[in-house]
């Protein structure tokens, strides 16, 4: 088996000090541009690469971070796969993240969240620099993540304890408000809601008292039999929401969804039974992932920048672990609607 060059290696070709090689790996201005070039073109030849590991033992610092997913309960254990293939929204976010880190020359990992003890466990096995946490953040988690010491930025919380933490989150009060509203002033009455459980989402049951706000602006009674909910974000089961909903052949014309996931799902569960979107029901999503633009019909929707949700994420953490004194922040994005082809006025026969 060949031998890995090593530092020494490289100094030896290259002519120069060990020491100077090091200077060049992390860019210390204490290297001419000559030298620096020809250790450099060196490091090529030869193929060498830093052993990571020893670095981040040496400096305490592993240049890398790391970013928890929320599992659900019909996902595979520890399989963030499979929650990145049902859920669009974690991979616009995850390139947020993912493009402020590497410009930091920082690295990340992605796992899932199983159980509070393996998330303190796979940190610390990890040597990761700081965390990035999305969803519910339980008192359980908060006690083995304090018990770390490294910097954490929350996405979408609201329990008390999360405010000892920086954390980035949208008015998902406000953008339930404005699709609520948008079917309103289409003049839909009979108007549904759809989301995930309320006792596990803080998210959804802040969109709900958005919805529930709006139509009391109206003068419209909530009707528990137009609310939905499913267990967990995916394709499928906006397509079994939409199944439910016609089964119980309700007046309802006008849907609002925590996601544009599910209101994808329910636009083409509907259109498989032959109903048409927006003739017969219009459809309002959340969050204005990319796919919205170009499904058929296209989704009005309520635009959080996921993507920016990202990068502000990783600059909150990467600015905390550069100086640890900096008091922990709690970020606000705006909310908008967007309006394309899956709403219009209610058609009166």
């Amino acid at each position: 088996m060949e031998k890995k060059p090593t530092i020494r290696d490289v100094a030896k070709h290259a002519n120069v000090s060990p020491a100077t090689v090091s200077y060049v790996l992390n860019g210390v201005k204490k290297v001419s541009d000559k030298t620096r070039r020809r250790v450099l073109e060196t490091i090529d030849q030869l193929g060498y690469y830093p052993d990571f590991t020893a670095v981040s033992l040496s400096k305490k610092k592993s240049n890398l971070i790391g970013i928890m997913l929320p599992l659900t309960d019909d996902s595979p254990d520890d399989s963030h796969a499979y929650v990145l293939k049902n859920n669009l929204y974690y991979n616009e976010f995850v390139s947020g993240v993912e493009m402020v880190a590497r410009e930091k020359q920082f690295d990340t990992m992605i796992t899932g969240i199983a159980n509070p003890e393996e998330c303190r466990r796979w940190a610390k096995k990890r040597n990761v620099d700081g965390l990035i946490f999305l969803g519910l953040f339980p008192q359980s988690i908060f006690e083995q993540m304090s018990k770390l010491n490294i910097p954490v930025v929350l996405i979408d919380t609201y329990e008390k304890h999360t405010k000892l933490f920086n954390s980035v989150q949208i008015d998902d009060e406000l953008g339930g408000y404005l699709a609520t509203k948008h079917l309103i002033e289409l003049g839909h009455k009979n108007i549904g809601f759809v989301s995930t459980h309320f006792e596990v989402s803080q998210v959804d049951t802040n969109r709900f008292k958005g919805f529930k706000k709006a139509l009391k602006e109206a003068g419209i009674s909530v009707n528990c039999k137009f609310i939905y909910t499913t267990r967990d974000i995916t394709f499928e089961n906006g397509m079994e929401i939409a199944d439910r909903i016609l089964t119980d052949a309700n007046e309802l014309t006008g849907i609002v969804t925590v996601s544009d996931i599910l209101a994808i799902g329910i636009v083409k569960g509907l259109q498989s039974n032959g109903k048409h979107v927006p003739d017969d029901y219009s459809v309002v999503g959340f969050d204005d992932l990319t796919i919205s633009q170009f499904t058929t019909p296209s989704i009005t929707t309520i635009k959080q920048d996921i993507f920016k949700k990202g990068e502000k994420a990783a600059e909150l953490l990467l600015n905390h672990i550069e100086d640890r004194s900096i008091e922990p922040q709690i970020i606000e994005l705006p909310v908008q609607l967007i309006v394309r082809e899956s709403t219009q006025k209610v058609i009166v026969n």
